[in-house]
């Protein structure tokens, strides 16, 4: 497995094509409602490749100064349950603790809690529709 992280195109792309592949095929996403105005030029972008096939992906941004918001995370439905999410959401958060973020709040499915709990995040809402799949927002403490 090779990973990289940033916001060349080529990046981009494969983020893109996995994110395709499973939120508007798989989940049946709109499109335009998936790729949104924060995929833009300058956003970063962890993907694990094997054998030049992008596995897994997530999305790297903030939404306040101290505040990291891991988003779009994905992956191939051939390689789930084998550690991908974990390690993609482990090396954002890891990036976001030396960039001087002290805490996480993302967006996951229901249906994803328990992965999320088990990596320390806890429920901070009711269930709500997001792009119509119910969701609800989680919290991570960053910093000791």
């Amino acid at each position: 497995m090779k990973e990289f992280f940033g916001s060349e195109k080529w990046l981009q792309a494969a983020a893109f094509a996995l994110r395709y592949e499973v939120f508007v095929l798989e989940q049946q996403i709109e499109p335009q409602l998936e790729f949104d105005a924060l995929d833009d030029h300058t956003r970063s972008y962890y993907v694990a490749f094997i054998e030049q096939k992008p596995v897994a992906t997530i999305r790297y941004q903030t939404s306040t100064a101290t505040t990291l918001q891991p988003d779009r995370l994905c992956v191939a439905k051939n390689f789930r349950k084998q550690g991908l999410g974990t390690r993609a959401l482990l090396t954002i958060e890891a990036k976001g603790r030396a960039a001087g973020l002290n805490h996480a709040q993302l967006v996951a499915e229901v249906s994803a809690q328990v992965f999320y709990e088990r990596l320390g995040y806890h429920k901070t809402s009711s269930p709500y529709l997001a792009d119509g799949i119910l969701c609800i927002t989680m919290q991570k403490q960053l910093s000791d």
